[in-house]
């Protein structure tokens, strides 16, 4: 099974890593949305934020238009995702917060971080931009879906989330800079992205608060 993962890397990491992350964002911000009750146009609308708003923001970036303006597949995609967090939400019981939907937040995580550091690389841009790009593509759909749920993005909050899109992204500049094979590090990447996100799941990993740290007055 990995081997055919890294297989189909190496045809094509992007189409791949694309596909995977469209469908599982648009299906963790539509759970989101499902439980905060908005009806089904707002559940579409968050749904597909989550999983554009990082993407569009990275082809802007790089000064492109935005694939999810380009083409219907796009859309075919984030709608689906939506209409599978209507599924999953009518099966289990705070689908938004359960281990599938939590592993599919993971997942998509990992594919637009490597999405991201793809786009990025193929446009010349140096280590730092990189990493930005890479990272800014995998939480800036979470971060605009929250701003619609009328809550603080809780990537500027204290959980371990888009550090994991810093490491991928990170590893992914790494082996392209040796000489590595995009698929390669594609792989790389999205498996450092899942295995911190998922080890940070299990045992609370979180960034320090600047009160923890004692950098404020009481």
């Amino acid at each position: 099974m990995t081997q055919e993962f890294v297989d189909a890397l190496s045809v094509d990491p992007f189409a791949v890593m694309n596909t995977i992350g469209l469908v599982a964002f648009a299906l963790v911000g539509a759970t989101k949305a499902i439980r905060e009750e908005f009806d089904l146009f707002g559940v579409t609308v968050v749904g597909l934020a989550t999983a554009f708003a990082g993407g569009m923001t990275r082809d802007l970036l790089v000064n492109r238009i935005p694939l999810a303006l380009s083409t219907p597949t796009e859309i075919a995609l984030g709608l689906l995702g939506v209409g599978l967090a209507v599924g999953v939400s009518a099966v289990l019981e705070s689908a938004d917060t359960h281990p599938v939907t939590q592993l599919s937040d993971a997942i998509g995580l990992a594919a637009f971080t490597t999405t991201g550091a793809i786009v990025a690389t193929q446009a010349g841009i140096p280590a730092f931009g990189v990493v930005a790009i890479a990272t800014i593509n995998a939480v800036g759909g979470g971060a605009v879906a929250d701003i619609l749920l009328d809550r603080s993005p809780f990537i500027l909050l204290d959980d371990f989330y888009a550090s994991c899109a810093v490491l991928g992204g990170s590893a992914y500049w790494m082996i392209v800079a040796v000489g590595g094979a995009t698929g390669t590090a594609a792989a790389v990447c999205a498996a450092m992205v899942v295995g911190t996100r998922i080890a940070a799941l299990i045992y609370g990993w979180s960034l320090p608060t600047a009160q923890v740290l004692g950098l404020t007055r009481e």
